[in-house]
């Protein structure tokens, strides 16, 4: 997906923090999946400028985010654990599999009952509402050469008109990006879900597609900080 120049400098940023933590650390198992289904997702909203550690009580700093996304969009981190003072988090600025900590002070936390699951297998997307299935539709996903990588993700933005000759009506930016990189393709490595053709298919760069009324459902439905699990 392209981004904007700011994103850039968070892709360096995520690189650099990947390398040096690749393992998603035990204390981020805080919420099982199942139970991601069942209750939906915490989203925790910066009070201002926020350190993200590498472990609770760690004053080892792993990123650093603001009141607005790469793409512009209000800050809102997924919560996936919490140890005493502090919460894990997804963050857009660290690696896919990464998580960092935050005091619990210094965001407000809010909650949506919605959840989001992806079966790359079956080519299905998934909306959960406290453990109902509320909507199910077919996907697009990443052809076997940029294969859209398995783990667990936040929307972090909901874009109208944006490079619509690639994207269609509009975007949900994740904050994952595509390890693997396609020749030739100069649209940048963030993961989203947007609008497209070769639904049920493996076509894409690792991005997620879906049909345009599909995605004005979604957009309209689930806010910034839901949490997307993509699986087998």
């Amino acid at each position: 997906m392209r981004r904007s120049s700011t994103s850039v400098a968070a892709c360096a940023v995520a690189a650099t923090v990947l390398a040096a933590f690749a393992a998603e650390p035990p204390q981020a198992r805080g919420t099982t999946v199942s139970r991601l289904y069942a209750t939906g997702s915490d989203i925790a909203t910066p009070r201002g400028p926020l350190l993200l550690h590498a472990a609770p009580d760690s004053d080892r700093i792993v990123g650093q985010v603001g009141s607005r996304s790469a793409f512009g969009s209000s800050t809102k981190l997924a919560v996936v654990g919490e140890s005493g003072g502090w919460l894990g988090v997804i963050s857009e600025q660290l690696g896919n599999r990464v998580r960092g900590f935050v005091r619990r002070s210094r965001v407000s936390v809010t909650h949506t009952p919605l959840s989001v699951e992806v079966n790359r297998s079956a080519r299905t997307l998934t909306v959960w509402r406290l453990g109902a299935r509320l909507r199910q539709i077919g996907v697009a996903v990443g052809a076997s050469a940029t294969p859209t990588p398995q783990g667990r993700f936040a929307i972090t933005d909901k874009l109208r008109d944006f490079w619509s000759a690639y994207y269609g009506c509009c975007v949900l930016a994740l904050s994952g990006r595509q390890m693997r990189d396609t020749p030739g393709w100069l649209g940048g490595n963030r993961l989203a879900i947007h609008a497209g053709t070769g639904i049920g298919l493996a076509v894409s760069n690792g991005c997620l597609r879906a049909v345009t009324r599909d995605m004005q459902y979604l957009m309209r439905l689930l806010p910034l900080g839901t949490q997307v699990v993509v699986h087998d």
